[in-house]
């Protein structure tokens, strides 16, 4: 049993900071208060530093080793395994406890973590996207051709299948795909509902999908007990997915006024990514990104951020995402500055703590500090509800990061 004593809680979702005494029993968190620590608890003095629920990044691709994604496709799966072990360490190194893959990584890397084969967070994963033909995750250029009967292409004998999806369309392929990944432990679906930046052939402001196709991914997801998340960037794409029933959005990069009241009503959650944006825009060119998906970079990078207030305006259920490809991955933490100009920290904090832990379906189970929850758990050296450059510094400013109740750094 362990008790921190001597810090002051922010507990997820409250803006004002409680002096408090918490208690981790195994990998639960067994109370939080004004009580006394137990007699035989082990004592961590928090030196009045600030306790707070670890962190959670919503949208992750862990096996996108390259930001040329068409590069991916042809990386074997035993370097991007690897190339994930190192990403997923870094992640936890800034105090990301869990983190959600939208796209790519599968029950075999999360049995991994799970297994403790290396430090990892907490891994939830939809296994492959679906995306159309000519969609955002079909990579192939307008010249590549693929012979449909090729075995590694038709795992799952629905379609086309590269490293991060599943090629699909028509909807009783689309069943079998959903139905596909759900045996393989997907916790949610991912469907590509418009155009995207990094694929090389689909334009930027294309709705992706029929809507009898996606009907039929949300009635699957449903009666599965899951959720459908969409990669989606135009206004008119979003308004149509809210409107049929997808539970989340990916991006939401230009969306409108009278789409973000439609998504507040709703109940529709949307994960901006605003970091790979500004890490592409800088050093996206100087790394190999094609030619191609910088012109369709410049479509979105100047409107991102500004978008965000017609999301704040309206209510929305906003997660916090960054989505970064490659080497960018360094800049996961800018995700928060990149969105101070339009939301408070305290804001920021509970996107990436509470709000997520809801959008993946962990509500009171991960994103809190309170009796019951994970004890997933960061110290902080200051007050990161008044000072949010403190989770900007790759966990310098963290002297303590637990997950399920065992300490993966200890500095005090």
């Amino acid at each position: 049993m362990i008790a921190f004593t001597n810090v002051k809680v922010f507990d997820g979702e409250s803006a004002v900071l409680t002096p408090a005494t918490v208690v981790v029993a195994g990998d639960r968190i067994v109370s939080a208060g004004g009580a006394p620590p137990p007699p035989d608890a082990e004592i961590i003095d928090g030196g009045g530093q600030t306790l707070m629920p670890g962190l959670i990044d919503a949208h992750i691709h862990a096996y996108a080793a390259d930001v040329n994604v068409v590069k991916v496709m042809t990386m074997p799966m035993t370097l991007l395994s690897q190339w994930a072990n190192g990403m997923l360490r870094n992640m936890l190194d800034r105090g990301f406890t869990s983190v959600r893959d939208t796209g790519g990584a599968d029950y075999g890397l999360h049995l991994a973590i799970e297994q403790g084969l290396f430090p990892a967070p907490r891994l939830f994963y939809c296994e492959k996207a679906l995306s159309q033909t000519g969609g955002h995750a079909d990579f192939r250029h307008h010249h590549h051709h693929h012979d449909p009967s090729a075995e590694h292409l038709v795992a799952c004998g629905c379609g086309v299948v590269n490293h991060l999806a599943y090629v699909v369309d028509g909807v009783d392929k689309i069943r079998h795909a959903v139905r596909e990944n759900v045996r393989r432990g997907s916790s949610f679906i991912k469907l590509m509902g418009s155009g995207g930046v990094a694929s090389p052939s689909d334009p930027l402001d294309r709705a992706q999908y029929s809507d009898d196709e996606i009907r039929a991914i949300v009635d699957e997801v449903e009666r599965a007990g899951i959720y459908c998340t969409a990669h989606i960037h135009p206004d008119h794409a979003l308004k149509r997915a809210i409107r049929l029933g997808v539970h989340c959005i990916e991006h939401g990069t230009l969306i409108e006024p009278d789409t973000a009241r439609l998504a507040a009503e709703r109940g529709t959650s949307i994960v901006p990514t605003m970091a790979v944006i500004a890490a592409l825009a800088k050093e996206g060119k100087e790394l190999g990104f094609p030619p191609e998906s910088l012109v369709k970079l410049d479509l979105v990078k100047d409107q991102a951020v500004a978008r965000l207030q017609h999301m704040k305006d309206a209510g929305v259920r906003v997660g916090f995402g960054t989505d970064l490809l490659g080497k960018l991955e360094r800049y996961e933490c800018s995700e928060f500055a990149l969105r101070s100009p339009i939301f408070s920290p305290v804001e920021i904090l509970r996107q990436a703590t509470s709000t997520n832990a809801e959008i993946i379906g962990q509500k009171g189970n991960l994103g809190v500090i309170k009796k019951g929850a994970l004890a997933d758990l960061l110290l902080v050296d200051g007050d990161p509800t008044t000072n949010l450059s403190l989770l900007e510094r790759d966990g310098a400013a963290l002297p303590v990061i637990m997950k399920a109740g065992r300490f993966y750094k200890r500095a005090i």
